[in-house]
């Protein structure tokens, strides 16, 4: 059964469209994450559904009642819905426990109730011996971690968050994603979940929609958008990659500059021969060698430079220049395979990796 459907959203501000049609069903304990750069609407497509914000045009409907159309706005105290904001909105004069147990006051429970189901969630998201504490004597994970906990106590039908990680550094930013990640997998609230940050949609969601001008570009499992993004927006926003253009030939060959790729051998359709074609190589797609690799079906093998290199600790990250050719690569290796500027390499590319994208 389908919890959340926006069908044709949008949202104009002015001669502004910063939501555009946007189409999207959320399946009963989905966790979606809405991905883009600043300004491309995901914000106030989150707004939209949490009834903050009033569409142009198009609905939101959940389990097949009506939340949100032009002019009839169900408020957000109607909607069954929890949201986490970026500044987590914690109460500073209350202690842990009155603010995760302010919801459930508000819904009239007797006080015994409350305060067991506080104490079980506080447990839960392991802050059960912080209860006392005030806001201003918890770091920003903990704060974090009362923010989820009063959001997911009230047991919403569905969650909204909107970059709920930003304030935190890199390292709590990465605990507190798994942290979300499981709460999501012992509860299964139905989960919206805005970033900005791939790695955190990567880690967090069973589907990411990646959006851009206020449109939805493509919808798919978090493994999908990066191997097989549809669009040049996707592949170059979803990770590195090297974007190649080429023309097919008449041996139903992709072209390219230096060397050629059969379609077959990327098992993707065969492209329109009129019109350019665009390859997405990822740096992971390709490997270099000092001697030359055996040769492999469909594997272009080529002969290269090594331009320029930058190590990052798990891996070095190679720019080749491929000979007879004007292209430069970004080539991801292991760690352990040095290799000199101006050292000539071997490039092997595996074609089951490439996408062709439109």
């Amino acid at each position: 059964m389908s919890r959340l459907v926006l069908k044709g959203l949008s949202k104009a501000y002015g001669p502004v469209r910063v939501v555009d049609d946007v189409d999207l069903t959320l399946q009963e304990g989905e966790f979606v994450c809405l991905l883009g750069p600043s300004g491309c609407g995901k914000t106030t497509t989150l707004r939209m559904i949490a009834g903050f914000v009033e569409p142009t045009a198009g609905s939101i409907s959940m389990n097949g009642e009506v939340l949100s159309a032009p002019g009839a706005v169900l408020p957000p105290e109607r909607r069954r819905m929890s949201m986490i904001f970026q500044s987590y909105a914690i109460w500073p004069n209350m202690t842990v426990a009155e603010n995760v147990g302010f919801g459930l006051k508000l819904q009239k429970l007797p006080a015994a109730e409350v305060r067991a189901l506080t104490k079980q969630i506080l447990e839960v998201v392991q802050m059960g011996h912080l209860a006392d504490r005030y806001p201003a004597e918890l770091s920003g994970g903990q704060q974090q971690r009362v923010a989820l906990a009063r959001a997911i106590v009230v047991k919403p039908a569905v969650l909204l968050l909107d970059e709920p990680l930003s304030n935190l550094d890199a390292n709590l930013r990465e605990e507190m994603r798994f942290e979300i990640r499981r709460l999501h997998d012992e509860f299964r609230i139905t989960t919206v979940y805005v970033t900005h940050d791939q790695a955190e949609a990567m880690a967090t969601a069973d589907r990411i929609a990646v959006m851009n001008a206020g449109r939805i570009e493509q919808v798919d499992a978090p493994h999908l958008i990066y191997t097989q993004p549809r669009t040049r927006f996707v592949a170059a926003f979803i990770g590195r990659t090297n974007l190649l253009e080429g023309r097919l030939t008449k041996n139903d060959e992709i072209g390219l500059d230096g060397f050629t790729l059969r379609p077959a051998q990327l098992g993707q359709r065969m492209p329109d021969a009129a019109q350019p074609i665009l390859l997405s190589v990822r740096p992971q797609a390709m490997s270099l060698s000092r001697h030359q690799p055996e040769l492999r079906e469909g594997w272009p093998v080529l002969p290269a430079t090594v331009a320029q290199r930058t190590y990052l600790g798990e891996s070095w990250d190679y720019v080749v220049r491929p000979q007879h050719s004007g292209l430069q690569l970004r080539v991801a290796a292991p760690p352990r395979q040095v290799h000199e500027v101006g050292e000539e390499v071997w490039l092997e590319l595996d074609p089951q990796q490439i996408a062709i994208v439109s």
